[in-house]
Formats: C-alpha cells, sequence, structure tokens
C-alpha cells in the first residue's frame, strides 16, 4: 500500500512539473516578447553621439554594468522573487494590487457595493484583518475614513493604467521600427535611405489589421519565434565575446558603474534613460499572471531569458570595446554587432520576434482597458473574446484603430529610435513607480508585514526606479512629452467617465421608488398585466428605479412576470458561476416582481443572448423551487440592500436543479417522465415556442411554488421584452463651470459614443423598449 501511494505521489510530482515546464514554455511567447527584443535600441538610445571616439572602454564597460545590475535589481529581484508573489487569486497587474487594496481596506470605488459581495468566496480568500495596535490597522482606518485618500489611491492605480495604454502604442512602435532598421545596413544604403520608415508602417498596419482573428490560432508560433530569437542573439553575443573582448565579464562589476558616472557625470545621468528600456516588458511578468503560474513565469525568467539577455548584452559590449575608429550611424546599434553574412537571417527573426512582443503588450492593453471599464473607470467598449479556450484574449474594435493610428503618427513623426526610447522609457517607469507604491501598502494590509520592511522596500526600488525617472524625465522636449500626453487624455476620459458614472448612480438612489409605491399606485392607475417576461435593466441593487416610475406612470401596462436585473462587477478577478446569480423578491410573491443581480469579476467573460436569458429564467425557477428566504444575514441590514437575496448558481453548476428545454412545436411530451418532475405550461394556439421546466423529485414543494413557476414557464413562452433607460444627463442649475463642463459636455459626449449598458447581451430590437429621461445631476 505505501508502495503504491508512493508512485502515485511521484506520478502527480512528475505531472506538476510537467505542466509547469510547458506552463514557462508558453510564457516565453506571451510574457518575455516585449523585454526579449530590447537588445535591439538600449545600446542605440544609451550611447551619447560621440561615445564610440573614445579611446578607453570605460563608458561601454559602464553601461553594460548598468545594464546587467538593472537587469538584475528590477526584473529577477523586484518582480520575481517579491511582486509576484503579490498575486490577487492567481491574477496579477496594477488593478489586481489595487483590487487587493479594496477588499482589504474597503476603499472600493463601485457604487453598487453590497455586504452579500463580501461572502464571494474570491472576496473572502486570504483576507484577514490587522492586529488592532499596529501600523496596518491604523492605516487601514485611516483609508476608510478619509475619501480623498480613496480617491488618491484610485487616481494612481488609473494612472498606471494609462502609462500601460501608452506603453501600448509606444513600444510596437519602437519594436517594429528597430527591427526593420537593420534593412539599410544590409542593403545598399545611398538607395534605401529611409526604407525603415514605410517597412515598418506596413508592418504594424498588418499586425493591427489581424488582431480580429485573435492569436490563438497563431499563438503555437510565439515561443519558437521567441525562443529561436534569443538562442540567435545568445550565439551571436557569445561569437562577439569569445572573438572580440573575452575579458568583458569583467564589467559586471558595479565598480565600473562608478568609474562611468565619475567620468561622464550629467551626462551619465542623462544616459539612464537609455539604459532604463532593457527592462521593458518587465511589468508583463506580473499582467500576465493570470495566464500562467508563478513558478513557471519564475523559471522562464531565471533559466533562460535572464542568461539570454546578459550574454546578447555582454557580446554587444565586447563588439564595440574593439571598435571605437567605426564612422557609420550604425556604430552602435545592434546590427553592426552581427556578422554580415547573418544579418539577414537575423534581420527577418528580429521582425518576427518584434511583432510577437508587440503582440503581447497589444492584447495586455486590451486587458487594461477592459478591467477599467469593468470597474466603471473606462466608457464601455465592445469587448470581443477571439478563444473559447482562452478567456484572456480579447480584441476591442475602437481600441485597435486607435492604438494603430497612433503608433503610426510615432513612427511617422519621429522617425527616431532615440526619441521613441525617452517616450517608451518614462511610460515603462511610470508603471513600475506606481507598482512600486502600491506594492507598499500590499505588504503592510494584506500581508500583515512589519511597516519597516514596505519603508524598505519602497526606499530602495523606489531611488532607483526614481534615479530613472528623472533622466528620462529630462528629455521632456525630445520625446518624453509624448507618454505624458497620451496619459492626459486618457486620465481625462476616465476621470470624467468616473464622476459621471459616480453621480448618475446617486441620482438613482436618490430617486428611486419604493415598492410600495408601486403596489399603492397599481389600483388607481388600471395597471394591465400583460404575457411575457420584462427585463428591466438598473444600475440599482436596491429599490425601483425612477425610469420605471416614469414608464409605468405613462404607460400603466407592464408584463405578467417583472424582473429589475442589475449587471455589477465587483473588485475580485472572477466570481465562480455558483455565486454569480443573487435573486430576491420584489414585494408580495403574487406580484411576480423579482430582483436579480448578475456578478462578474473584471477579468470574467459575459455570457450573451439566449444563453443569458435561459440562465437568467433557470436561475429564478431554482430560486422559487428551493423555497428559501435569505441565504446572506448580513445584507438584512444594510443600508444599501432592500430586499432579501438568495445566492443561486447557473444551471451548469446545479446539474440536480431545475432545468430549462425550449422546442418548436407543441409536441413536447417525453416518454418516461413524471408529472412530479417536469412542470409543462397549459396549451396555446399556434405556440412560437414550447418551454418545459424539468425539476428534480421534490415532494415537499407547495402549491404555491408549483403556480409560481408555472407562470414563469408561461411568461417565458411569451418572450422577453427588455425596457431600457435612454437617460440624458445635465448638470443641475447653479453648479459651478467646470462641472457644468464635464457633465453637459465631457460625460455626456462619451455616453453617446460609447456602447449602451447591455450591449453584451444582443438586445434585439423587436423586443426593445427605451424610456427617455432627463438627469439633472
Amino acid at each position: 500500500m505505501d508502495l503504491e501511494s508512493g508512485s502515485y505521489q511521484n506520478l502527480v510530482k512528475r505531472e506538476s512539473w510537467r505542466t509547469t515546464l510547458t506552463l514557462a514554455y508558453q510564457s516565453l511567447g506571451v510574457v518575455y516578447g516585449d523585454l526579449g527584443i530590447s537588445p535591439l535600441y538600449v545600446y542605440k538610445n544609451t550611447f551619447d553621439e560621440d561615445i564610440a571616439h573614445s579611446e578607453s572602454n570605460d563608458e561601454i564597460y559602464g553601461v553594460l554594468s548598468l545594464v546587467f545590475w538593472t537587469l538584475t535589481l528590477i526584473p529577477l529581484l523586484k518582480y520575481v522573487f517579491i511582486v509576484l508573489r503579490a498575486d490577487d487569486n492567481g491574477e496579477g497587474g496594477t488593478f489586481a494590487l489595487y483590487s487587493l487594496l479594496c477588499r482589504h481596506a474597503k476603499v472600493n470605488s463601485l457604487p453598487s457595493c453590497q455586504l452579500a459581495d463580501e461572502d464571494l468566496s474570491a472576496y473572502k480568500k486570504d483576507i484577514t484583518s490587522p492586529e488592532p495596535s499596529t501600523f496596518g490597522a491604523r492605516l487601514k482606518s485611516t483609508l476608510e475614513r478619509y475619501r480623498v485618500l480613496q480617491k488618491s489611491l484610485l487616481v494612481l492605480a488609473l494612472l498606471g493604467a494609462c502609462m500601460v495604454i501608452g506603453d501600448g502604442i509606444l513600444t510596437p512602435a519602437i519594436s517594429v521600427f528597430s527591427a526593420v532598421s537593420g534593412v539599410e545596413l544590409a542593403m545598399a544604403k545611398e538607395h534605401h535611405k529611409y526604407v525603415e520608415v514605410p517597412v515598418a508602417c506596413i508592418v504594424l498596419i498588418a499586425l493591427f489589421a489581424l488582431q480580429h482573428y485573435g492569436t490563438h490560432r497563431v499563438g503555437f508560433l510565439f515561443a519558437p519565434v521567441v525562443i529561436i530569437w534569443l538562442l540567435c542573439i545568445s550565439a551571436i553575443g557569445l561569437y562577439n565575446i569569445l572573438h572580440w573582448n573575452p575579458h568583458v565579464y569583467r564589467a559586471l562589476s558595479p565598480y565600473y558603474i562608478y568609474r562611468f558616472l565619475k567620468k561622464t557625470q550629467v551626462e551619465g545621468w542623462m544616459s539612464l534613460g537609455g539604459i532604463l528600456l532593457c527592462i521593458t516588458g518587465s511589468e508583463a511578468m506580473f499582467a500576465d499572471l493570470g495566464h500562467f503560474s508563478q513558478l513557471s513565469i519564475k523559471i522562464a525568467f531565471t533559466f533562460f531569458i535572464y542568461p539570454s539577455l546578459v550574454l546578447a548584452y555582454m557580446g554587444q559590449a565586447a563588439y564595440l570595446s574593439q571598435h571605437h575608429d567605426i564612422q557609420t550611424d550604425y556604430r552602435v546599434g545592434f546590427y553592426v554587432s552581427v556578422p554580415e553574412k547573418l544579418r539577414w537571417p537575423v534581420l527577418v527573426i528580429a521582425v518576427l520576434a518584434a511583432v510577437v512582443g508587440s503582440q503581447a503588450i497589444i492584447t495586455g492593453t486590451f486587458s487594461i482597458i477592459k478591467q477599467c471599464s469593468a470597474l466603471g473607470c473606462f466608457p464601455r467598449v465592445k469587448i470581443v473574446h477571439t478563444s473559447s479556450k482562452f478567456h484572456g484574449q480579447i480584441y476591442i474594435p475602437e481600441i485597435n484603430w486607435i492604438l494603430m493610428i497612433l503608433c503610426l503618427a510615432v513612427i511617422i513623426g519621429f522617425r527616431d529610435t532615440r526619441r521613441m526610447g525617452n517616450a517608451s522609457g518614462l511610460a515603462v517607469i511610470t508603471v513600475m513607480l506606481v507598482t512600486t507604491c502600491l506594492m507598499s501598502l500590499v505588504i503592510v494590509l494584506c500581508w500583515h508585514q512589519s511597516v519597516l520592511l514596505a519603508i524598505i522596500f519602497v526606499l530602495f526600488f523606489g531611488a532607483i526606479e526614481a534615479l530613472f525617472f528623472s533622466a528620462t524625465l529630462i528629455k521632456f522636449l525630445e520625446g518624453a512629452w509624448v507618454p505624458i500626453a497620451f496619459s492626459f487624455v486618457f486620465m481625462i476620459v476616465m476621470c470624467v467617465w468616473h464622476y459621471g458614472t459616480l453621480k448618475t448612480y446617486e441620482f438613482d438612489v436618490q430617486n428611486k421608488v419604493s415598492v410600495d409605491w408601486l403596489l399603492e399606485l397599481a389600483p388607481s392607475l388600471g395597471i394591465v398585466r400583460v404575457r411575457g417576461i420584462g427585463l428591466i435593466h438598473t444600475e440599482l441593487v436596491s429599490g425601483i428605479p425612477a425610469i420605471f416610475s416614469h414608464f409605468v406612470t405613462n404607460l400603466p401596462a407592464f408584463h405578467q412576470v417583472l424582473v429589475f436585473l442589475c449587471i455589477k462587477s465587483v473588485p475580485v478577478p472572477h466570481v465562480r458561476h455558483e455565486e454569480r446569480f443573487l435573486v430576491g423578491h420584489i414585494g408580495p410573491k403574487d406580484y411576480r416582481i423579482y430582483r436579480c443581480i448578475v456578478r462578474y469579476g473584471y477579468r470574467d467573460a459575459h455570457k450573451d443572448d439566449l444563453q443569458f436569458e435561459n440562465d437568467l429564467v433557470c436561475s429564478i425557477a431554482e430560486f422559487i423551487r428551493t423555497g428559501k428566504t435569505c441565504l446572506t444575514d448580513a445584507d438584512k441590514h444594510s443600508p444599501t440592500q432592500g430586499d432579501e437575496m438568495v445566492v443561486v448558481g447557473t444551471p451548469s453548476t446545479h446539474l440536480d436543479g431545475i432545468q430549462l428545454c425550449e422546442e418548436n412545436g407543441a409536441n413536447l411530451e417525453m416518454p418516461g417522465t413524471s408529472e412530479l418532475r417536469e412542470i409543462r405550461s397549459p396549451p396555446a394556439v399556434k405556440p412560437r415556442k414550447r418551454v418545459r421546466f424539468v425539476i428534480p423529485e421534490s415532494p415537499m414543494m407547495d402549491k404555491g411554488a408549483r403556480e409560481e413557476l408555472r407562470e414563469l414557464m408561461e411568461a417565458r413562452e411569451g418572450g422577453v421584452a427588455y425596457i431600457l433607460g435612454h437617460s440624458y444627463v445635465r448638470a443641475k442649475q447653479g453648479s459651478s463651470l467646470v462641472k457644468q463642463m464635464v457633465i453637459n459636455f465631457g460625460y455626456d459626449f462619451l455616453r453617446r459614443n460609447c456602447r449602451a449598458p447591455t450591449y453584451a447581451l444582443s438586445v434585439p430590437h423587436a423586443s426593445t423598449l427605451e424610456v427617455g429621461m432627463v438627469y439633472h445631476i
């Protein structure tokens, strides 16, 4: 028995390691494409124009030493050994850190939060309160008490997101442009002086035009391309070391950093902006954590990426140390260190690697925008899931074409890797500074570590990154203004949208009506109940929205079953299907009015059209069958939750519960199914759709519940009508000029040009009724 148990454990370990190594292999193409192509442009952006004419190697050795220690301290020490541990239920990135802080300190900016959300398994995981007497407890209390600190934390997270979007514009531009810059060196330069600009534009246009197909069809090529590229630059680097300068390894000593800075002084400090480019793409190790595992990312970087990059940079330094007399424009470029016979093959591989790296950052940009939109900080956009297997592979058409236009504008406007590098470097280092600041809070609030440890973390890594930041910011007029301009525009859009959304929700809360009002008003209006299900979309989690009272007072008729539907996001990456729906009654059961709250995480894919309708109806039916009143006692006393809600899973999670069957035609007989397990709707004349609830053995279900299920089934047969609010938002009289500009022009423009709240449901026009109303906020 012990032998069999030992064999089984060994088999599990082998499978676990096989899975980890497979993920490590796949991560090479997704995570490290951007980081792997940095040798194309680091030295060219670092060295001053006269550096190659220096008779000594102090500058070359100093730059190599700076590159080596930057790679060691930031990607290896900071990200691999520290930041990767701060995952949010397996997810990473700026908003993962912000989400962790929101749950531990209750600084969530989402207005529709409920106490029931805190019962989500993903919400409660690893959440423990700090000791009351500790600094962490005092910091938590301070954050929860002051709204200005909560808003500052949100702005910090949004700044990181804006810089990621800016990086999504600049990285493809500099990567592709640097890769094709070798064309001039490989060809006759006098005939092809400016060929790299049109070639780079063509490659980028093709790259963005193919985004809507997704990467799952060609994704299997990504890892081999990056592997071939890294092996190629490693081999070339090793050749240059052995052939030109075998003693270049001495430059790895930090002593050469001291000599470099002492000799170059201000010029050496300014060159740090170019050295910074050697760690572009490091943030992807954390941002793409949800697609892989911590161990796989650590293995891939530590044992393959890191040594390959070190060899590549050492090889370039070895070549440059013996070629001070080169008089061409390419004296410090990547391709000049490549043997002449290999330049064309290396050029082709470099272009492919640049495309892979650009693809990774574009997909990352789509992901960060999806997260911002889910948390109410970005206008609603169309999100297309390009793969049914990988939830992270998404495509956003509007953002894709905006990115393409801006990428082409950067290449055509700059036509120089130096200024592109200055712009890209500022975006990269700003994201890293944001991560450092958020991580210091995570160390105290989430990990409950000593505040001294957080201070050491901030001072050590913050000082290094601040030094790089200052060296990049000083080149404001030489390209560094670009990410600042991009971020300013995106930040304005995000802040305006978030402010307008918050004020609109507050208006809904202040003007909502109680169910008692509806019940008292019904007899005087002579309200008629028509066949079918009326689905009223609302942002409210309690009460009846003003848009519905506006509708019913002008048209006193609504459907035999009413469902107030709220689709909301919660600050967790994923919500389990078992916890997706919150269902409850509004008013007496006889009125057949329900509230359904559908909860999604910021990385969840939203179901659409018929499948969503079926899940919704089944969840209400399961709520009726179980007869439960409330599973969340906390919400009974919550000021934001007026109804008793029950957590109900999707039909796929309760196979032993009610299942919905729909067929065209009148023949729905199923031999062998007892009346106890089946509730049918009564026959109708020429039904367009027949519906049947197949329920488990439930002898305890009373007559009232069976009648309620029968009415729900009849209503489903009659079809679903969507009653949507179409609100016109205006600043109320007496508002300040700034508020009028923000609401009447900024927010109104964004609302008119973004997707409707229910775009993901693919609502048919024939079943849609829009109710217009003016919001004075």
